[in-house]
């Protein structure tokens, strides 16, 4: 081999040599590219995952934020709520101690005018034995008519009582309407003044009674007064039946209309029906009835 295709072979060689090493270096940096472009969208999409929990984030944030001041409102309004329970709790506490003094006041006035009905019956009851000591012949027979008047009219007390029960039983049912009523204040004002007229009959049965004594020979007139008390008793009791049928009505209107303190709805009836019946007994026929 000449020198010339020695050095022609050496330049061969070294030009494959270095296409080799260009070759390897492409190849070296396409990797490291590849590499880089693969890192580069790891680091985009870790950067789009942060962003997306960083609003994520916030947006959570928001609705809490939301819910708080929704939680706010509602306590602000359930402490104004509550005040405004705790008032009514008072004025309704206030009321009851209000009504529970006129209930104790009320009772004590029947108890007094119990205790002057029963001293009016006694001393009806001594008048009439003294005028017996003085006409014991002729009161025999009046006592046995007047016997058997008072039985009459006892077994219409009876019924009237009975009534009486049947209308108590009335008033059970109306204390489930009772809470649904607003009005009373001014039924007590009527009950006060009703128990003012019974004090007022309760001083004309004290005149009344002096009378009485000055009535010792009236003795058939009174056993035609009784029988005449008697019928209009029995009236009365029918009136009282009437009575009771109406407030049965009264109650399931009211159960059926109404929707709101708790002796208000008893009383109102109470004084609509029972009052006006007993009121009817006139002072003088009621101390004529204890003779």
């Amino acid at each position: 081999m000449s020198k010339k295709d020695a050095t022609q072979t050496s330049l061969l060689d070294i030009l494959k040599k270095k296409m080799r090493q260009a070759r390897e270096e492409a190849e070296t940096a396409k990797d490291e590219a590849d590499e880089a472009k693969r890192k580069l969208e790891e680091e985009r999409k870790k950067r789009e995952e942060a962003e997306a929990e960083a609003a994520a984030y916030n947006r959570r944030i928001q609705l809490l934020e939301e819910d708080l001041e929704r939680a706010e409102e509602r306590l602000k309004i359930a402490t104004e709520r509550l005040e405004e329970a705790s008032k009514a709790a008072d004025e309704s506490e206030r009321a009851r101690k209000s009504m529970e003094t006129r209930s104790q006041q009320d009772e004590e006035r029947a108890n007094i005018l119990e205790v002057q009905v029963q001293e009016a019956k006694t001393i009806s009851e001594e008048a009439d034995q003294n005028r017996s000591n003085q006409e014991s012949d002729r009161m025999d027979s009046m006592d046995k008519q007047y016997k058997e008047a008072r039985a009459v009219l006892e077994e219409t007390d009876r019924k009237f009582k009975e009534v009486a029960r049947k209308l108590a039983l009335v008033e059970a049912d109306l204390e489930r309407a009772e809470e649904r009523a607003e009005a009373g204040e001014n039924k007590i004002v009527e009950l006060e003044e009703e128990l003012r007229v019974v004090g007022n009959n309760l001083k004309s049965l004290e005149v009344s009674e002096e009378k009485a004594v000055q009535r010792e020979d009236s003795y058939e007139d009174q056993i035609r007064s009784i029988s005449q008390r008697l019928k209009e008793a029995e009236s009365r009791a029918e009136f009282a039946e009437r009575s009771a049928q109406k407030l049965q009505k009264e109650v399931d209107r009211l159960e059926g209309e109404f929707c709101i303190p708790k002796h208000v709805f008893i009383v109102n009836v109470t004084l609509k029906y029972l009052y006006p019946l007993l009121l009817r007994i006139d002072t003088e026929e009621f101390l004529e009835v204890l003779v």
